[in-house]
């Protein structure tokens, strides 16, 4: 009986991993997606079928947004059933914050979308890029009874595969350049490829796929600093179209204990706009309550972000907002974990 080869479906949006150096100039530029397997000989040894579709103009990740993110969405949706899983070549600048997007977009996700670039173009000698690509497609064709094993958007990075919303980009030469200080990694590139399978996402397989493709950009991330003044501060929270505000404390969420700062968030959160509160550390979590600094923020009903990242929070805060949550059960929803973006 022929073993079923897993389909795999490339989706390059731009970046470093797919640009070739001209021999003449030096520069960088695109190269042709379709000739993949000529640059890379090695893909022919991958036991699955790879296809590829890139966007009809790749784009530096800098420039990366929401119709971006929709773009990259709806390639999946339309070849959803066509695929056993989905590898997105993707600028590292803003992987974090694209993954972290459409892991919230894949509601009932059962195949894997995993997010690699590299820090060296795919033509360089001694790139990145090749293990990355390569292992990321293993990755997604990991089966077991012909089922996939990993159902959730992963990021892989330097021998590592991570849920993609638990990562931030921190540094921007090594070739390790992503953490995920929160949750474990899911999987490691070694001599085998070893998978932690009690950390991966279990999905409700029952449930049919939904694809939710509204966000609203109409919010503000606020990294406190000691000495931030009111007068700049003020307007900003009082602006008349803003829907929700993100702000970075310090530690396990404090912030200063400013009667003015209190009172700001007091009133906007009157307003019905919800702000929520992250950590400026790398790593650990937001514990409202715990110190007298952030007894206030937890009795107004500030958001608590728990051990989310800035990333998963900006995302997750626009994608409720496009799902139109109501500002009275925008406070438990926040705070529950929909895609295993927070503990």
């Amino acid at each position: 009986m022929a073993v079923h080869q897993p389909n795999i479906l490339l989706v390059y949006t731009g970046g470093t991993i797919g640009m070739m150096k001209d021999p003449e100039t030096g520069a960088l530029k695109s190269f042709d997606f379709k000739n993949l397997l000529n640059n890379i000989p090695e893909l022919k040894l991958l036991d699955c079928h790879i296809e590829t579709i890139s966007f009809d103009e790749p784009i530096d990740s800098s420039n990366m947004n929401v119709s971006y993110w929709v773009n990259i969405a709806e390639i999946i949706e339309t070849h959803y059933n066509e695929f056993d899983g989905f590898v997105v070549l993707h600028g590292s600048d803003t992987m974090s914050y694209t993954a972290s997007a459409i892991s919230f977009m894949f509601e009932n996700l059962s195949k894997p979308i995993i997010f690699t670039g590299s820090q060296l173009p795919i033509g360089d000698l001694r790139t990145d890029a090749k293990e990355n690509l390569i292992t990321s497609i293993q990755m997604a064709s990991l089966q077991k009874g012909g089922k996939p094993v990993i159902r959730e958007v992963g990021l892989y990075f330097e021998y590592k595969l991570y849920r993609g919303n638990r990562t931030t980009k921190i540094n921007a030469e090594h070739f390790e350049a992503f953490a995920s200080m929160n949750y474990p990694h899911l999987a490691e590139s070694g001599v085998h490829l070893k998978v932690q399978h009690d950390d991966l996402f279990k999905p409700n397989l029952r449930r049919k796929l939904v694809v939710h493709k509204q966000f609203d950009t109409d919010i503000i991330l606020i990294k406190l600093f000691p000495g931030i003044s009111q007068s700049l501060l003020a307007p900003l929270f009082e602006l008349s179209h803003i829907k929700g505000i993100v702000i970075e404390t310090y530690g396990a969420g404090n912030t200063t204990t400013a009667v003015w700062l209190v009172d700001l968030l007091k009133q906007t959160i009157k307003r019905g706009i919800p702000i929520v509160n992250v950590t400026q550390c790398a790593g650990g979590s937001v514990q409202m309550g715990q110190y007298e600094t952030s007894t206030q923020l937890k009795a107004i009903g500030v958001i608590s972000g728990k051990d989310i990242t800035t990333e998963a929070a900006l995302a997750k805060m626009m994608f409720m907002l496009g799902e139109n949550v109501a500002s009275k059960t925008f406070k438990t929803i926040f705070e529950t974990a929909l895609r295993g973006e927070m503990s």
